[in-house]
């Protein structure tokens, strides 16, 4: 049997990617640039996954959605609906408690432009399918953006064409589980309105239900 890691900090799986962090720390050497550790309860009824560590973000602090404005709607309504203790994620040591969720990324490194490859994906997916394998019964899964859908999808061997991305769009999965897609909360989609306050509010209240039940 295959022995399932959830994390490595030193991994260099990814040549492309190990190759532009050491430039990073480089050019930032006060920034973490490295491997992004998932964040929040360890036994989380809601495992929300992001695409990548961005790069004056969780690429600096080393914490998902930290330090960016992808994190500000975020961490605000994680607050707003009792899964955190602030409203605001600044660092490491700032004291925000998550109760019941926890934050990963489908790729753990920062990619140049943002944009990982097909392989970096496939590559970190291992890390992704040991952290869905822990899930509880009954927990919820939120895929923020289309690529971090697909690395759910893989990571749970089940078929893509069966699963489409959408936003609020949810599956039913094995042990009373579920996944749910929400559009990216990055600066472009909240700035253009492709994602509102209130559209990520509604993928909460639809959370909140599924939990419920």
């Amino acid at each position: 049997m295959t022995h399932l890691t959830h994390f490595d900090p030193d991994c260099h799986s990814c040549p492309r990617l190990a190759g532009f962090l050491a430039g990073i720390r480089t050019e930032y050497p006060a920034y973490h640039a490295r491997p992004v550790e998932p964040f929040g309860d360890l036994v989380p009824r809601l495992l929300i996954v992001g695409l990548a560590p961005g790069m004056h973000g969780a690429n600096a602090t080393g914490r998902p959605f930290t330090g960016d404005y992808a994190g500000i709607l975020l961490y605000e309504t994680l607050y707003r609906f009792g899964y955190s203790n602030h409203p605001v994620s600044t660092a490491q040591d700032d004291g925000l408690v998550l109760n019941g969720c926890r934050i990963t990324n489908a790729v753990k490194c920062l990619p140049p432009q943002n944009k990982p490859i097909g392989s970096e994906v496939n590559e970190c997916n291992r890390y992704l399918r040991a952290e869905l394998a822990d899930l509880g019964n009954g927990a919820v899964i939120l895929a923020l953006g289309s690529v971090a859908h697909r690395a759910v999808v893989r990571a749970l061997d089940l078929k893509m064409k069966d699963y489409p991305f959408g936003h609020c769009q949810k599956y039913a999965l094995d042990r009373g589980r579920w996944l749910i897609d929400s559009y990216h909360c990055s600066r472009y989609n909240t700035q253009t309105r492709r994602l509102t306050e209130r559209m990520f509010h509604d993928v909460f209240r639809e959370i909140k239900g599924l939990l419920a039940t």
